[in-house]
């Protein structure tokens, strides 16, 4: 007999993955702000369009946010951003894989009972919540309480070669059935037949259990991961809003995925077909299929003019890109990296930034972007010369930099919006549009955002070493050395 869908609101608490560092859709997406932290087909980021989604069901509770310490202030601000007050921001001290990152979140959200259901969701996909999708979703919560340990089968559309397949086998009273098996990622010619089968889905990564039944399965198949992770969070400690785990004891746990570590060997596992709308966007040809095309099977996006073009994608992050008489081509400009390509060969790119990480002098493009975040705004490089630099600074509302010195380097900054609060050795003044404020060599200084609007800065920095490193930082707001 099918058990009954508790009606209650908040009885499902997410756990949201969002540390991941892929590079697959470089040059935009690096390892200091990865994919899930860009709008790549929209307005918000695909880690917001997460949040939101949960957001609109009133069976969710608070998420629980699982990210590392570099992206812990971007995961903080782009939450604050569409409203969305995390349960915890979980910062893991080492990337482990995706076992000890759930084992850890879900002994977490085991707090409010072994009862409590878990989604455990990437942040990196694109969904869209329809019918199909919230049908979906009451067969994994059913199959959850159940006992069984869901995963969400996407339904093919096409013989993908770049994801896992499962094999569905005897249908439950859920609707969900039971897993056969595990497909590791097939050839074309073995996904077509996977296809033709009709019993074979897509692995999401996608996933609804009850917190004890899954930590039960931890301890008995993955007795290492388990032990690391609750060691890992008795001795997490916080950190302004942050729930640091213990470093020690989670970086003996085992670097594994959970689809290794428990759902291929569990007895649990429950596939729910999944007929959505749905793509990890894990290549620039999985964006070009999720976004609006024009008549020709074009998808452009920022500041381009295509021409006679065809089945292509085309985004410009700066400058404007014009594309004229060609077909099956991407081409990409960042803030400072252009790639083109074959769209049909967009996995290629895969094979670029290997060769690129491997080159001292063009690592740098695969791990920083021109702009750089922080926790209170960031800052762009505009020029660069022999012992002088320009920069552009913005600002958040209500933030401000550290109480800080450069033992190098001069600075001078000039207003261009907004209002800023500057403090130069123990003298603070307002600065607004159009003034600007000098900064002596090795002088203690700090730069606020008092207002309303976003404050941006020109800076000019002057000195024998521009280097970031060159910092002292006396008192900071956000923790940091």
């Amino acid at each position: 007999m099918t058990s009954p869908i508790d009606t209650a609101q908040g009885r499902i608490t997410p756990i949201i993955l969002a540390g991941g560092t892929g590079t697959r859709l470089w040059p935009m997406s690096r390892t200091a702000r990865p994919k899930q932290f860009l709008a790549l087909v929209g307005t918000q980021s695909l880690f917001q369009e997460t949040l939101l989604r949960l957001g609109g069901d009133t069976r969710y509770g608070a998420p629980v946010i699982v990210t590392n310490e570099e992206y812990r202030f971007l995961v903080a601000e782009q939450a604050q951003e569409v409203g969305i007050v995390p349960a915890s921001i979980v910062l893991e001290p080492a990337m482990r894989n995706t076992a000890p990152a759930i084992a850890a979140a879900t002994l977490i959200a085991a707090r409010d009972g072994e009862e409590r259901l878990v989604h455990v969701l990437p942040s990196d996909h694109l969904v869209t919540v329809d019918d199909a999708y919230r049908a979906t979703l009451d067969i994994a919560e059913r199959a959850a309480l159940e006992g069984s340990l869901a995963t969400f089968g996407i339904t093919p559309t096409e013989p993908a070669t770049g994801f896992g397949y499962i094999e569905a086998g005897e249908k439950l009273a859920s609707g969900a059935h039971r897993v056969k098996r595990f497909v590791e990622k097939p050839d074309a010619e073995r996904a077509a037949a996977l296809i033709a089968m009709g019993d074979h889905y897509w692995n999401s990564g996608m996933f609804l259990f009850r917190a004890g039944d899954f930590l039960a399965e931890c301890a008995a198949l993955a007795t290492e991961v388990l032990e690391a992770a609750e060691t890992a969070v008795a001795r997490a400690c916080e950190d302004l809003d942050f729930l640091r785990l213990d470093a020690e004891a989670f970086a003996v746990a085992p670097e594994i995925s959970v689809d290794y570590a428990i759902f291929e060997k569990t007895a649990l596992a429950a596939v729910v077909p999944s007929p959505i709308v749905w793509s990890d966007l894990g290549s620039w040809d999985a964006v070009w299929k999720s976004g609006a095309r024009d008549a020709d099977n074009n998808l452009g996006i920022g500041n381009v003019t295509l021409n006679g073009l065809t089945r292509s994608l085309v985004i410009s992050q700066g400058h404007h890109v014009v594309v004229d008489g060609l077909d099956d081509v991407v081409v990409l400009a960042s803030e400072d990296a252009v790639y083109v390509g074959r769209l049909s060969e967009a996995q290629a790119v895969g094979a670029v930034v290997k060769q690129l990480k491997a080159d001292p002098q063009t690592r740098h493009l695969t791990e920083i972007h021109r702009t750089s975040y922080r926790p209170w705004g960031g800052y762009a490089s505009v020029l660069d010369g022999e012992r002088f630099q320009v920069k552009r600074l913005f600002v958040h509302p209500g933030k401000r930099l550290s109480l800080q010195k450069h033992f190098h380097r001069s600075e001078h900054w000039i207003v261009v919006r907004g209002t800023a609060e500057v403090q130069v050795g123990d003298t603070v003044r307002t600065v607004r549009e159009n003034e600007s404020v000098y900064i002596p060599q090795g002088e203690l200084h700090r730069l606020g955002n008092p207002g309303k609007i976003l404050l941006e800065l020109v800076e000019v920095q002057t000195g024998s070493y521009l280097g970031e490193d060159d910092i002292v930082r006396v008192e900071d707001e956000f923790g940091r050395s």
